[in-house]
């Protein structure tokens, strides 16, 4: 290898430092420079709601490694409070500015890699430069919102229910301060999770206190006499507040790249091919700054994760010294935790399969995520989506105090080999009972996919069934749980039918065999299997609720 290969990193989060890293190893004499316009380098920023809540108690944690170990153990040059202000292709140099001296100078490089994130979206509303109001990016933003938020604090208003501004509405709760998250979209997380999912996650939100104004858009901030916001405005009413965090979004930081005429991409990144190389063969990019090839569709996409960053980096340290290390694409696998629920999901939603064209079969399955026997088993709801025909598994969301990660894990890694529904029902997983169930809840959730293809399993989602009700349809709603398990819960419907599953073979001249029927237990078991007893003694027209009522995201009483 050239001991003259100079190296030039723009970016110091996640990409940049892996691949400095990763150039180093493969590359023991190249000349490798790092520049990162914050105080930070290599900063977990993925952690910052866990600082402001003090889970995480030291700052310094949040720095993975400092500018001495890379220079130290790994011979690499780091220029913080440094910004790269443009890119000469031609003479490949890049001019910087030291923004503690002002003084500008040009570095040389032969391979340069860009690594420039992404930047919070800041709507250009009244008020929005009131203090009180920030975002949440990187270390200096943490501290900001931690040294604002004082005993006075009581309430925050947090500006988009996606990943961050859940995790705030958590980290904002926990120390006590009143929550209201606002949403333009009809319900949380809405670019990962489906309409019934997140119903769940904010069923479990509303028992922690936070309150959630969806279908809504911020028109603006009031302050107080001493410029402090204290009121949000919306176009529906107005939210009082202490403090507000914005988290409508991220751009990708494209500015550098456009500047120097290198091909920006159709989604709004910095086009890269399989090599993370970009329109200049001399220059790389990765992390949230590029666009991504989704693995199902094919299609570009816009997913910034820090898990898909280190992966780049580590792509592009070996491609800058010399290899051919491909990227496949991404599934946007993606986890959070928000208070006692876990979510996680990867691939498709529902939405995402119907926007790309699938022909797809879904389905509701709740579960124990180890054996109920054994003490502790705790709630899962699993959401499974497939190609109709194929099986082949699209995509999943898991959500529940239950493990969820380790089976969306599961999920990710079958589409990845393109695992169809008979693949994933016959997974060899481990079983033990504080682990896991003799038939894992994905095996499950498979296995009524493949019962709806064999038109075994005939099922309407919660929504077809409430808009049935509420359109006042004439359906025999037939619940088959004990007396006792309605009174505790159920549907407030005029259609409803208590019909207690152990009484049905005997009960069944009292239901009308040209009718209607719609089956409902608490998990789907007892009413798929009473749609089984319905069909073979002649009813026609029978169908049960997919996920039953703990998939309900209506209404009960109880």
């Amino acid at each position: 290898m050239n001991s003259k290969n100079k190296i030039l990193v723009i970016g110091g989060t996640a990409c940049g430092p892996k691949a400095a890293a990763r150039a180093r190893r493969c590359d023991p004499e190249a000349q490798i420079t790092i520049i990162e316009q914050s105080p930070y380098i290599s900063s977990a920023t993925c952690g910052l709601p866990y600082y402001i809540d003090g889970i995480i108690p030291n700052q310094d944690s949040l720095t993975v490694r400092g500018p001495r170990y890379f220079k130290q153990v790994l011979n690499i040059d780091v220029l913080v409070s440094t910004r790269a202000l443009s890119i000469d292709r031609s003479s490949r140099k890049v001019q910087i500015l030291d923004m503690a001296t002002n003084s500008t100078s040009a570095l040389e490089y032969d391979k340069l890699v860009l690594a420039t994130g992404t930047s919070p979206v800041v709507p250009d509303i009244p008020g929005v430069k009131l203090a009180g109001i920030h975002t949440l990016s990187n270390i200096t933003d943490a501290v900001a919102v931690k040294k604002y938020l004082t005993p006075e604090i009581k309430q925050a208003t947090i500006i988009g229910a996606g990943l961050i501004g859940m995790e705030m509405a958590e980290s904002l709760a926990s120390l006590g301060v009143g929550v209201t998250v606002v949403e333009m979209k009809d319900w949380l997380l809405p670019s990962l999770l489906d309409f019934e999912m997140a119903a769940y996650v904010e069923k479990q939100a509303r028992q922690k206190g936070v309150k959630f104004l969806f279908g809504q858009r911020v028109t603006g901030f009031e302050g107080d006499s001493a410029g402090r916001v204290f009121r949000v405005m919306t176009a529906k009413g107005q939210v009082a507040s202490d403090i507000v965090i914005l988290a409508i979004g991220v751009r990708p930081n494209i500015s550098l790249a456009m500047e120097s005429k290198l091909e920006i991409g159709e989604k709004g990144g910095i086009k890269v091919n399989q090599f993370l190389q970009t329109s200049d063969p001399a220059i790389y990019a990765g992390g949230d700054c590029v666009e991504n090839i989704h693995r199902v569709t094919g299609q570009p996409v816009l997913v910034p994760l820090g898990s898909t960053a280190n992966k780049h980096g580590r792509i592009i340290g070996t491609n800058i010294t010399g290899g051919k290390d491909p990227f496949p694409g991404v599934l946007g696998t993606s986890a959070v935790k928000i208070f006692d629920t876990n979510v996680a999901c990867t691939g498709l939603n529902e939405s995402g399969a119907r926007e790309n064209s699938y022909d797809i079969l879904t389905c509701l399955v709740p579960g124990e995520e180890h054996a109920r026997y054994y003490p502790g088993a705790k709630e899962i709801l699993i959401k499974l989506i497939a190609e109709k025909n194929s099986g082949k598994v699209l995509g999943g969301q898991i959500v529940g105090p239950g493990e969820a990660v380790k089976r969306v894990d599961v999920l990710a890694s079958s589409i990845t080999f393109g695992a169809t529904v008979d693949d994933l029902a016959n997974l060899d997983l481990a079983y033990a009972p504080p682990y896991n169930n003799a038939m894992d809840p994905l095996h499950n959730a498979a296995n009524v996919i493949r019962n709806k293809q064999a038109g075994l399993a005939e099922a309407l989602t919660p929504m077809e069934v409430e808009a049935k009700i509420r359109n006042n349809k004439n359906f025999i709603f037939l619940d088959v749980r004990t007396e006792k398990e309605w009174n505790e819960q159920h549907i407030p419907a005029p259609q409803v039918l208590l019909m207690p599953l152990d009484n049905l073979r005997k009960a069944l001249g009292k239901l009308p065999k040209n009718a209607e029927i719609v089956t409902l237990c608490r998990v789907s078991i007892r009413a798929y299997q009473a749609q089984r007893i319905l069909k073979g003694a002649g009813f026609s027209k029978v169908k049960f609720v997919d996920g039953s009522l703990t998939a309900w995201p209506y209404e009960l009483t109880g």
